[in-house]
């Protein structure tokens, strides 16, 4: 666990030791704000946070790809990862380090997000627990996104390609719950093959859980989600320091 520690802390104290950090973290919050006030926020005359949940997702999405493509891809075209392979730590502590302290500034930057409940809250009487379980919903949501960037950035050298690879997936699996995509694929799928797609959609199991109700299929989506793309990272690097 030492090597999981070190690369976490190196990884999460790098976020703020450059100024890209902060940039990244003033446009997420700007444009959550700005996109959730933009739509008849006021107007609704209703005390939730269904709109500012609803945007977040693409601003995820966004916020992830941008933070994940540099994971790897950056350690491969320096040359620096074979450097980190040859200190005493395992590739799993090193991809779960990196992760971690990803995820954890994902969640500092929707932690910076509280001026909206706050400001709900003192305009209404909000449900306490729609608005916990959407915040939770969105941190499972970020860290999916998020380990499939991880995975991304590890096959690929460059930054570029590797966020663009990973907003494609990330596009694919949140838009395939759609009604209007689910419609379509059950015009040329059978029944059961448009179970099993929507099944894996992003958006089925982020919207149950904003509902409120936290249903154990839903997390052990997200965490078995987690859990293979990050696998999958590691058998990759794995591969390619036994080569």
């Amino acid at each position: 666990m030492n090597g999981f520690w070190a690369v976490f802390k190196r990884e999460l104290k790098g976020y703020f030791a450059t100024p890209l950090a902060y940039v990244f973290l003033v446009i997420f919050l700007f444009f959550a704000g700005f996109l959730t006030f933009r739509q008849r926020f006021f107007e609704m005359r209703q005390a939730d946070l269904r709109l500012f949940f609803g945007v977040l997702p693409l601003l995820l999405a966004i916020m992830s790809a941008a933070t994940a493509m540099r994971l790897w891809a950056e350690e491969r075209r320096t040359g620096s990862v074979e450097l980190l392979f040859t200190l005493p730590i395992t590739v799993t502590q090193a991809v779960l380090g990196k992760f971690v302290a990803a995820w954890c500034f994902l969640g500092i930057a929707l932690l910076l997000t509280f001026p909206l409940p706050v400001t709900v809250a003192y305009l209404g009487n909000p449900d306490g627990g729609v608005i916990a379980s959407g915040y939770a919903a969105s941190f499972l949501l970020s860290g999916g996104f998020l380990a499939i960037g991880l995975f991304f950035s590890a096959v690929s050298k460059h930054q570029v390609i590797s966020g663009v690879l990973t907003g494609v997936a990330c596009a694919i699996l949140y838009f395939i719950g759609m009604p209007t995509v689910v419609n379509y694929l059950s015009t040329i799928l059978p029944a059961g093959a448009v179970t099993t797609i929507e099944s894996f959609s992003f958006q089925n199991h982020y919207e149950s859980l904003l509902r409120g109700v936290i249903e154990v299929k839903d997390l052990l989506y997200f965490l078995i989600l987690i859990a293979g793309w990050v696998w999958a990272c590691t058998v990759i690097l794995d591969e390619r320091k036994a080569s």
